[in-house]
């Protein structure tokens, strides 16, 4: 599922890090990896060499420090827009994942400041590993949460999910339907029993296909709210996230504007999760 990554390397922040720890995972062990860095434009000739040294030192570093098989390592070092860049590369190589830093930016602030991670989240439409600047440390891999609804993408995430943990020993994996109202709740809402709830009962019905440990929850209240403090209150190690792309084909290269002003679920836990957030990305 997972056969090429592409790691979008600035030289600065925890990609890195999390790559080493997706490393322990058999089946990223597997795939294929491309390490990119990006040279940004400059005004005369003497800048831009100077640049492209800078960059070919942080790319060479950082492929030492990651210290893959040679065989499986592809190393890139493009001229441009770091935004564009990124999108042109994962199609180039037809990347199943794209592993990137993000500054943790919201809504108009991202787009004001340049955020890459938020333009490429907007505009590409493969899954997104994305891991903030400021988190602490990078955990390995064993508690993973995957947030459930009805989407397509949500039912992509639970799939890496599994595809992650069936091979980790000691790993446990969390699903999560939250509802927004008692009103709208798909259950007996007395009992608060997440087991009656339809949607985490056909997830788990996957998941015990597997060897995996398994926890369900189905709190109550705003959704990106509520999947930020259980990851925080469970200690996780990664959230899996839907993200449907449901603007037309027409408006593909057009801003999301519940992403640019911070209010879809995906972009608030972006910014407020206390670890690694994967994004998955189909049409629905």
């Amino acid at each position: 599922m997972i056969e090429k990554i592409l790691l979008a390397d600035s030289g600065t922040g925890n990609t890195e890090a999390m790559m080493k720890a997706l490393m322990d995972i058999p089946l990223i062990q597997r795939a294929a990896v491309t390490v990119l860095h990006v040279v940004p434009s400059q005004i005369s000739s003497e800048a831009m060499a100077a640049k492209w040294e800078a960059g070919g030192r942080t790319l060479a570093t950082a492929i030492t420090n990651l210290n893959l098989d040679p065989s499986r390592v592809t190393a890139v070092l493009r001229e441009g827009d770091p935004k564009d860049v990124v999108i042109q590369v994962a199609d180039e190589i037809d990347a199943s994942l794209i592993v990137m830093g993000s500054r943790g930016l919201q809504g108009l602030k991202a787009i004001l400041e340049n955020s890459v991670s938020q333009y490429v989240f907007q505009l590409s439409s493969r899954p997104m590993l994305l891991i903030k600047d400021d988190l602490y440390s990078i955990r390995p891999i064993k508690r993973v949460m995957v947030a459930l609804d009805k989407s397509d993408s949500a039912k992509a995430g639970l799939n890496i999910a599994i595809s992650l943990l069936r091979d980790i020993k000691g790993g446990e994996l969390t699903l999560v339907h939250t509802v927004s109202s008692l009103k709208s709740k798909p259950f007996d809402v007395a009992s608060q029993d997440p087991n009656q709830d339809p949607i985490l009962a056909a997830a788990l019905t996957e998941v015990k296909k597997y060897d995996i440990a398994y926890k369900l929850a189905a709190p109550e209240g705003k959704p990106g709210r509520r999947i930020c403090e259980l990851a925080e209150e469970r200690n996780m190690d990664l959230i899996i996230l839907g993200s449907p792309d449901r603007r037309p084909t027409i408006a593909k290269g057009l801003p999301d504007l519940d992403k640019v002003l911070g209010e879809s679920l995906t972009d608030y836990v972006r910014v407020y999760a206390t670890c690694p957030v994967l994004l998955t990305r189909m049409a629905g």
